[in-house]
């Protein structure tokens, strides 16, 4: 019998399409590298039987070692999200998979491809019987851009953020980055900026005018910029007490039901309307899909396939509390054909998938779902209709009018009663020839405004419409502005440049305007898409524009101090700022600390900088010095419900000792003798990670605590003693060095009246009681997650566990690696 392998994006995705194909008789267990499940059952493939095995990879494959237990797969389905992306992860799992798979017969088919829009029995169950093949032309687009992106941003990006984040100390990012498409973004953001800096507000004057009714009247010449001039036509209407009816008119109009819904603008309604970034509304719609509520949510299509079952989707709703009325009536009369949109060939546009409540989906997930399921509703819906009645006056020979609107039909507006017609003042009933009396008539001062800034919903239009980013990459470069500190987020969903991501935009003009424009992107992004259809080739474009970008590069380092001299002006030199904290070891005079990300040390004197740990607070320890290199100690803490370690600023970025990287603190220093080192501090191997050691903390008296070097495990012991300290005897069960304590005498747990104590944290029956395991509230980014799982007995600091297996082999990858059923 014949196995095949089926591999799905995700494995949410995974277990729902293996019940589905399945009817829920698979089995499930965990596959090799234990976050992804496996889910096997019998069945039919091409008319005959065969094992199928379905799992998921986490992500995109960048390498990975397979075992001799890997072979024995003969035919491989993909299951993979149906865009470009999925395409490219599609040949990366194929290049895992086919060394070892079992070899097919001549001409006979192994790799297939499934395509499919939603979580639906049907869909799924469609796809599985119209296999295709995997696109390889798309899936070479997106190495094309991944490469693109990633060569050219980080050079510009480690360039421009070494030569700026030493020479200013107030500049507020720890990383000032350059994206091919992140920075046109930015660009839009600034361009509104700079309008509304230039502004220059302009004065002009409307006339109002109030008849009897009462309404008030709209002048048909709206303004004038001349006061004089408006003084006049006041005049020439106050002449005339009378407003006489020059016409009436009345003219059935519709406003028209909206399009069908794509990614694009339901990420502009989820900002607009609901107040969800985009980042964040994507991450929802992934949700949704995943779980089968709605279609795939990554689609630039607007027209439904002639053979989509509106009334079937329709029919899902008809029992829900708000719109369902709606839906029976929307049933009972007939379906709406809907407009006619855009076919891009992709996918079919967003649809609710099955029906569902606020309880099943959450906040967030319930009002993203309601939204696209009133928009689908709205689609087969009719026009709303209603009467435009335009009265036009006279007084004098000055000319005004009023306008009102009636409701007919509500059509679609009952789903979307936010589009619906607004109430109007109601309008006098009159003929041609009638006239009312004047009431007022004056002329009103006003200024022209400047434009606010853009939100997030205008920015998605902007780059839509310049071709900057994709459907599924658009909200990661707006993100990415706003975790950048370049853009902050206003009231109103609004991005408000800072001064950093204004300077960065306006040195780009100066040396190289192409950079920031969306047009050379733009121009990258029809290229690319040649690549997915086949008509161009893939190391031509790839080529053609790293040399463009080369030399864009290279003129951008020898044109630097235009951008610099921006700099100047909004940011402060790094000798100017920050306050006197430590000592330097070379020069003993005080350095300054810097605390605008990335905090650092920085001596004027000698003009060196010294990096510190991030996220946290820094004081100085004791004034106490480093007896390598005489700086002065420094304490990180990361609060007092943290840990906290003692370090030298020399050393944190010069490492003194072969076994020793940067960014190591005195809690990992191996100085034989020092007394702030972990040869004397250290207590024993962690309790949950493999190669950290608790260290103990001389700093955190009364409420004494260790903690581990590696993650962010915390121990709390001996609460209330005098004083604590670690010996140079060890345990001779454990191997842990030894502390002796010495307790108040009104809170001593020790027998009599004895104060002093002298034995093992881990096997000391008399502290048993006292040591309480904790996980510190904040982490250093080097520490690694301490869950890991609890292994054999503890060696002491210097040494592994005793039992312990080591680290097991694992997949060499990049992001994550393929959740394979191999075990």
């Amino acid at each position: 019998m014949k196995t095949v392998l089926m591999v799905a994006e995700k494995p949410s995705l995974a277990q729902s399409i293996a019940k589905i194909l399945s009817k829920g008789s698979c089995s499930t267990r965990k596959g090799f590298n234990g976050a992804c499940s496996v889910h096997e059952y019998t069945g039919i493939f091409m008319g005959q039987s065969v094992r199928f095995k379905m799992t998921s990879v986490c992500g995109h494959v960048m390498s990975l070692d397979f075992t001799g237990r890997s072979k024995g797969c003969d035919i491989v389905v993909l299951w993979l999200d149906c865009d470009k992306e999925g395409e490219n992860i599609c040949f990366e799992v194929l290049d895992a998979i086919q060394p070892v798979m079992n070899k097919a017969y001549s001409g006979e088919r192994s790799v297939y491809r499934a395509k499919f829009s939603s979580i639906t029995d049907t869909d799924i169950c469609n796809a599985m019987n119209r296999l295709g093949e995997p696109n390889r032309n798309e899936a070479l687009s997106v190495d094309a851009r991944q490469e693109l992106d990633l060569r050219i941003g980080c050079a510009f990006t480690r360039f421009q953020t070494k030569y700026f984040q030493g020479k200013y100390g107030n500049l507020d990012s720890s990383l000032i980055s350059f994206g091919p498409c992140q920075t046109p973004t930015l660009g839009f953001c600034v361009e509104r900026h700079d309008k509304i800096q230039s502004f220059k507000p302009e004065t002009y004057w409307v006339i109002q005018a109030k008849v009897d009714s009462p309404v008030m009247l709209d002048w048909e010449r709206v303004r004038v910029f001349d006061r004089e001039v408006g003084q006049m036509f006041v005049n020439i209407a106050k002449a005339s007490r009378e407003a006489w009816v020059d016409s009436v008119n009345k003219k059935e109009k519709a406003k028209q039901r909206p399009l069908a819904l794509n990614t694009v603008e339901m990420l502009r309604v989820a900002s607009a309307a609901l107040g969800m970034g985009p980042q964040h509304a994507m991450q929802i719609a992934e949700r949704l899909y995943t779980q089968g509520y709605i279609s795939y949510p990554r689609t630039e299509t607007t027209h439904y396939p002639e053979n989509f079952d509106l009334k079937g989707t329709l029919r899902q709703q008809t029992n829900n509390p708000f719109w369902g009325d709606a839906v029976k009536t929307l049933l009972a009369e007939g379906v709406n054909r809907p407009r006619k949109g855009t076919d891009a060939g992709d996918h079919p546009p967003i649809t609710p998938m099955r029906a569902a409540s606020e309880s099943e989906l959450g906040s967030d997930g319930w009002r993203l779902y309601e939204y696209i399921t009133r928009h689908f509703i709205a689609t087969v819906s009719h026009d709303c209709k209603y009467l435009q009645t335009t009265i036009s006056f006279t007084i004098g020979s000055e000319a005004f009018s009023c306008t009102g609107k009636t409701l007919i039909s509500a059509g679609f507006t009952e789903v979307m009663p936010w589009l619906g017609i607004v109430d109007e003042e109601s309008l006098p009933t009159c003929e041609k020839g009638d006239s009312f009396t004047v009431e007022e008539v004056k002329l009103v001062e006003k200024q022209t405004g400047p434009p606010d800034y853009l939100t997030e919903s205008e920015l998605i239009t902007l780059m839509e419409k310049h071709g900057i980013g994709t459907d599924a990459s658009i909200p990661v470069h707006i993100n990415n502005i706003c975790q950048r500190n370049y853009v902050t987020v206003e009231s109103g969903r609004r991005l408000k440049p800072t001064n950093l991501g204004i300077v960065l935009v306006h040195g780009y003009y100066k040396i190289d305007a192409e950079l920031v424009l969306p047009t050379i992107r733009s121009a990258v992004e029809k290229q690319l898409n040649l690549i997915a259809q086949g008509k161009a080739n893939f190391q031509q474009v790839l080529q053609h524009t790293l040399d463009i970008f080369k030399r864009k590069f290279h003129y951008f380092v020898d044109s630097i101090a235009s951008m610099d001299e921006l700099m100047e002006v909004s940011f402060s030199p790094i000798a100017a700022t920050g306050k006197p904290l430590s000592r330097c070891g070379k020069c003993h005079r005080f350095m300054k600390y810097i605390q605008a990300k990335p905090s650092r040390l920085h001596c004027s004197h000698c003009d060196e900088t010294y990096s510190l740990p991030q996220n946290g607070a820094i004081k100085l320890y004791k004034e106490l010095r480093c007896p390598l290199d005489d700086f002065e100690l420094v304490l990180w803490t990361s609060g007092s419900r943290g840990k906290s370690y003692p370090l030298c600023p020399y050393c944190f970025s010069n490492p003194p000792f072969r076994d020793m990287k940067k960014g190591m603190g005195c809690n990992e220093c191996t100085h034989p003798s020092c007394q702030h080192s972990l040869s004397s501090l250290g207590i024993g191997q962690c309790v949950e990670c493999e190669n950290g050691v608790l260290v103990f903390d001389p700093t955190s008296g009364p409420k004494w605590k260790m903690a581990c070097n590696r993650c962010n495990v915390v121990v709390n012991f001996f609460e209330h003693a005098h004083r604590v300290q670690v010996s140079a005897d060890s345990c001779e069960a454990c191997e842990a060095s030894l502390v002796v304590v010495d307790f108040n005498k009104a809170r001593s747990p020790l027998p009599g009246d004895e104060t002093q104590h002298s034995g093992c944290v881990f096997c000391d029956p008399v502290f048993q009681d006292l040591v309480e395991l904790k996980h510190a509230t904040m982490r250093h980014p080097m520490h690694r997650g301490g869950q890991a799982r609890r292994q054999g007995g503890r060696g002491r600091a210097r040494g592994r566990r005793p039992g312990s297996r080591g680290n097991p082999k694992k997949p060499k990858d990049k992001m994550a690696a393929l959740a394979a059923y191999f075990v």
